[in-house]
């Protein structure tokens, strides 16, 4: 893993995203500029950390970082201006909500929409790579798993608790037996229903 401290541009605001592939929830982006030189072995891709692990490093990223933002976009926003969109926007709108400047942007993955006059870098697996992209991962993992399992208080019988709003085999057969909710995105669900 790599610290911001390689990059000779002095704030960069890291990006990244949690939830594009689900069947019902929110997209969540978050943004993060951490300190040039941090590093910790706590960080790293939300994926590879356990839930206890995971909400431990948010906590460790809120108490560190310079400057963070984490943003939501609704299953019917996402319907109505497609995932990808969908998640160019809730990045826009952390990199909006960030209250100290930043001179660059890092981004996992292999696309980004230009944001303002800023240049990016877009780095495949960059979760993987820098800190500050493993901290964003974290923020909107973390973020977006409460979320979920506040809405399984409502709804209950998908197992948001668990699946989190992934397509796993029980949530698909609930969705078939069940139907859907103003949770769930209908775009997603054409071959199922």
């Amino acid at each position: 893993m790599k610290s911001d401290i390689d990059i000779t541009i002095e704030n960069v605001a890291s990006l990244d995203e949690v939830g594009r592939g689900c069947l019902s929830g929110p997209v969540v982006a978050a943004a993060v500029i951490l300190p040039k030189d941090f590093s910790s072995p706590l960080i790293k891709d939300s994926k590879k950390l356990t839930e206890k692990q995971r909400e431990k490093a948010f906590e460790l990223i809120k108490e560190v970082a310079i400057d963070y933002a984490i943003s939501f976009i609704s299953p019917q926003e996402i319907d109505r201006i497609n995932i990808l969109q969908a998640t160019m926007t809730a990045m826009h709108i952390c990199l909006k909500e960030l209250e100290k400047p930043f001179q660059h942007i890092l981004v996992d993955g292999n696309y980004f929409k230009k944001y303002k006059e800023t240049e990016h870098t877009c780095v495949i697996k960059g979760d993987n790579t820098y800190y500050s992209i493993a901290a964003a991962s974290i923020l909107a993992k973390v973020t977006r798993d409460e979320h979920m399992k506040m809405l399984h208080q409502e709804f209950p019988i998908y197992n948001w608790v668990n699946n989190k709003g992934y397509g796993s085999k029980e949530h698909i057969e609930k969705i078939k037996s069940f139907g859907i909710t103003e949770h769930h995105r209908k775009s997603f669900l054409k071959n199922i229903l």
